[in-house]
Formats: C-alpha cells, structure tokens, sequence
C-alpha cells in the first residue's frame, strides 16, 4: 500500500512537467485535476498511516485442551505468528475460563483473534454466537486457521460477511456433531443396561475417604467452598455435589456453630 502511494506521488510530479506543452487554458484546468487527484492520494496516505501505524492492529491468539493431562504443543506451534497468546487448560463447554476473559479484556479495536479451530473458541452454539458477537464489539475479528482462508477478497465488509457464514455453518456442524455423540451414548448406555453391563460413572471419593471427611470438616466448621478448594485441592463444583450426596449443608453447620457456642 505504501509503495502504491509513493509511486502515484511521482508519477503526479512528472504529469506536471508535462504542461509546458499545452495550451495555457488546459494547463489550468489540468492542474486543477491533478491537484484533487493528489489530495485523494493525501488522503489516502493518511489512512494509511492511521490505520497501520497508530492503532497497530494487533494479532492475539487463543489455545486451549479440556484438561490439565493434555498438552497445547500442537495449538501453540501453529500460532507462533502472533504478538500475544491467551491458553487455558479447561473444558469448552463453559465462557468462565480465566484467561479467555482476559483475552477478551485485552483485544481492542482493529486487533485480529486467531484460533487453531472453532472448537478451542467454544463448543456449544449459543456461547460460541455470544463470544464473537463481544469480539466483534471490541472492533476485532476472528480467524479460525482451519477454515478456508479470505485473503484474496479485498472489499473488507464482503470478507467479513463470507467469513462469518462459514464461522456460522462450522458452528451448526459442531453444535450437530456433538448432539449426535450424546445420543450415540445414550444409546449405548441403554444398550449396555439392558444387558446389566452398565455400571455408571464412578465416584471419585467415596463418604469414609480421608480427603473428602477432612473438606466436610473444614466446611462444618465455616469454610466457605472456595476455602475448602484452596486447602483441599477438591474442585467447589465437584464439592458441591459431594455435599448433596451426603447431605452436608449449610443448616447442619449452623446446628453445629449454635452447639459449640
């Protein structure tokens, strides 16, 4: 673009040169069009520079895997191109990932979010929908590296709008995909209940496990679930459901707290 503009310069002043051979009328009014047409060119130059040097639009990449076992080695590789990466080791199925929030605190205008696939992004379709619909408040856009690519377009409105309706048909095919293992195993959870094979998920801890009676304590004596996460290392969510099934809840600690004063 650059180039473009400087070459558009010098080929104005030697137009210019040129007017010593043409009738004096023509000249003026000769001028006067390479004038408007050297303004246009300023005009261009100066968007240029806004738009490239003063807002430095900024490419920031977003990894993630489901759980702390599995590595980002593959997702990281294929984004070394950009100036900042945001990871998380969490599950997609969830917005409340730490360093996705701050990934979308951090991108402003004209930046660029690239991920590896859609899925890193988000699996379900609504949540997906929500999070580009934040980054394309924030005046960024998303690149998703396996869809196809959209550089040969040059209008920049008619891009986008390609590259979201191919966003939006990769989102429909996920959002299939992933209803169609849910009812794979569901069916063959059926399958294997009929045949008296199913067994269920197994619990993590059972009620006498020295871990989980020392969380119920702590709990029972005024820890709050993100205390007990803390000292324990018992996840709040997976603590909560412990709670249920054993019924440990906050009016039994009142009971105790009312007991001990």
């Amino acid at each position: 673009m650059l180039s473009v503009v400087i070459d558009a310069l010098l080929l104005t002043d030697i137009d210019v040169y040129l007017y010593d051979t043409q009738d004096p009328t023509e000249i003026i009014r000769s001028f006067d069009v390479e004038v408007q047409r050297l303004n246009r060119i300023h005009i261009q130059f100066i968007f240029f520079l806004t738009r490239e040097v003063f807002f430095n639009m900024t490419k920031v990449g977003y990894a993630r895997v489901s759980s702390k076992e599995q590595n980002l080695d593959r997702q990281l590789q294929a984004l070394q191109g950009v100036s900042k990466v945001f990871s998380d080791k969490l599950s997609g199925q969830s917005v409340e990932r730490p360093q996705l929030q701050a990934m979308l605190n951090y991108i402003r205008e004209g930046d660029i979010v690239i991920v590896t696939e859609l899925d890193r992004l988000g699996r379900n379709n609504k949540e997906l929908t929500e999070l580009m619909n934040q980054i394309q408040i924030k005046g960024a856009t998303l690149e998703v590296l396996n869809l196809p690519s959209m550089n040969g377009i040059e209008d920049e409105n008619l891009r986008r709008l390609i590259n979201n309706l191919v966003i939006e048909l990769y989102k429909y095919q996920a959002e299939s995909e992933r209803k169609r293992i849910k009812e794979r195993q569901a069916q063959g959870i059926e399958i294997a209940k009929s045949k008296g094979k199913f067994k269920g998920r197994q619990h993590k801890f059972k009620e006498n496990d020295p871990r989980l009676k020392h969380a119920f304590d702590l709990f029972l004596n005024g820890c709050s679930d993100k205390e007990v996460e803390e000292q324990t290392g018992i996840n709040r969510r997976t603590f909560r459901r412990y709670r249920t099934r054993y019924n440990v809840t906050v009016d039994q600690r009142k009971n105790k707290e009312k007991r001990d004063s």
